[in-house]
């Protein structure tokens, strides 16, 4: 996790420039233009042409020395790697809305599944397609049948991560399921299913599926 703030934060009567995302519709940053539209705040998107390497050119390292994207720029504040520019956007921009308070006992659980999708998830889905050899107990995503029904539970409550309330934990950890159904790296168990409609009827992410969809039209992909 990257979030960085540069010099002192402007004062409050002066206009705020709109975030701008780098981006590209292949890239994490995809799910990040759903963050951008559930928090309904003004943005700007960078496209960033990753299959020519433009994501490691000196002014993108700059603002994140891995070279990858996502990154989001806001005024002075940079923040790069997806669950914190999530946990960012909503503790700024959605305070008590997207995300709980801090001291509100739902904030454990919002935490614990907004990071477990990339910590998890991701590696652990990555293990199994590649075939790693690995003991269980000293990976994070530990035994593939346990991380499956762990997800499960996450939303066994429903509809959402935190039961009747949506959040964005659900734009992290629900999209990440989205896309690991997509590309049929998971089973579409009717849980993950059918929790991945519900997400996908929300009007944020349609005009973020479509912001990324106009996106990669415009650019050929």
């Amino acid at each position: 996790m990257i979030v960085r703030v540069v010099g002192p934060r402007k004062r409050d009567t002066v206009p705020r420039m709109a975030i701008v995302l780098h981006h590209h519709p292949w890239s994490r940053a995809a799910n990040v233009v759903w963050m951008l539209e559930e928090v309904g705040v003004d943005y700007r998107i960078e496209h960033v042409d990753i299959m020519k390497g433009a994501q490691k050119a000196p002014e993108l390292v700059a603002l994140n020395p891995m070279g990858k994207l996502p990154v989001l720029v806001d005024g002075d504040a940079v923040v790069t790697e997806s669950a914190a520019i999530a946990l960012y956007l909503a503790d700024r921009y959605a305070p008590n809305v997207l995300a709980p308070a801090v001291d509100a006992p739902s904030r454990s659980t919002y935490l614990r599944w907004t990071l477990f999708a990339p910590s998890v998830i991701e590696p652990g889905v990555m293990a199994r397609a590649n075939g790693w050899t690995y003991k269980a107990s000293q990976a994070g995503w530990g035994e593939w049948e346990a991380m499956l029904a762990a997800m499960e539970s996450a939303i066994a409550r429903g509809p959402f991560v935190l039961g009747d309330r949506f959040s964005m934990a659900d734009v992290v950890f629900g999209g990440t399921l989205r896309y690991m159904l997509m590309v049929k790296s998971l089973e579409p168990r009717p849980t993950f299913a059918a929790y991945v409609e519900r997400l996908a009827e929300r009007p944020a992410c349609r005009r973020a599926d479509a912001k990324n969809a106009d996106i990669a039209k415009a650019h050929g992909l």
